[in-house]
């Protein structure tokens, strides 16, 4: 207060041995602070109902298969810690998830592929050694004690799916397969992926097979049925994706509660 009277040459306080009392300058000054302090408590309010908005809901894009146990322990850790963030999934392919995150409409992405450069921050999440999903008919003479050799499938069909979703691993999967004497044929054509109805159909032929993590989430028909394939020749990568300039805290509390060692999902053998 004595700076304040010292700065505008006038006395603003009476002091006596009875107390202190404003003076009528002091009375002026102190109805305008209370009117300042009142402005920047409706400002504080206003900036945080705001933020609050804008960052409750977490927008996550998921592939269509994922590893049922990847996400809900990382769920329910953010909803321990961060109670008001809801998460908004939804099922896009690797090409869609980052047009999305380069526009702001995510705010995290499940990638099949690792982006270039430095706009986004990536974390690999999870490993997945691929099996075969075949007709059980068909699978008779082929299968060993250690599963289904790759390039015993030569003669099938390929069921794939359209190169534009993916392409990085379109194009690494595609090799392994020529690699084993496959041939992967033209890419599907444009759209989204195949249903799993509809693989489970092309497969149940005898003249098709579809690769597959173990534990597929789908229930399989008596005719197909899963199985390894020897020596684990595909293995499938899951990037956790997000853009380096982020700052919200509740998505770095999902990003560390994902961050685990990628270690391959070893299957079963075999798994009907």
């Amino acid at each position: 207060m004595g700076a304040l009277e010292r700065e505008y040459g006038v006395r603003l306080l009476v002091r006596s041995s009875t107390g202190v009392r404003a003076t009528d300058t002091g009375r002026v000054l102190l109805a305008e602070a209370r009117a300042v302090l009142a402005r920047y408590d409706q400002a504080q309010a206003v900036m945080a109902a705001h933020t609050a908005r804008a960052d409750s809901t977490l927008r996550i894009g998921i592939p269509l298969e994922l590893p049922a146990d990847l996400l809900s322990g990382a769920l329910l850790d953010l909803a321990a810690e961060h109670p008001a963030t809801r998460v908004q999934a939804r099922h896009l392919s690797t090409a869609a998830q980052i047009a999305e995150l380069r526009t702001g409409d995510l705010d995290l992405g499940l990638l099949r592929e690792r982006p270039p450069g430095r706009e986004f921050d990536a974390m690999l999440v999870v490993r997945e050694r691929l099996g075969v999903l075949l007709a059980t008919e068909r699978a008779v003479g082929l299968t060993g004690p250690d599963g289904i050799r790759l390039d015993a499938l030569s003669e099938l069909h390929w069921v794939g799916f359209p190169r534009e979703g993916s392409p990085a691993w379109y194009d690494e999967l595609t090799a392994i397969l020529r690699s084993h004497g496959i041939d992967p044929g033209p890419p599907a054509p444009e759209g989204p992926p195949l249903i799993a109805e509809v693989k489970l159909a092309s497969v149940s032929a005898g003249h098709a097979f579809a690769l597959a993590p173990p534990g597929w989430s789908q229930p399989l028909p008596g005719t197909v049925a899963w199985f390894p394939l020897t020596d684990h020749p595909v293995v499938r990568r899951t990037w956790a994706v997000w853009n380096a300039g982020s700052h919200r805290r509740d998505l770095g509390h999902l990003i560390a509660a994902l961050e685990q060692p990628p270690t391959p999902r070893d299957p079963p053998h075999p798994s009907a």
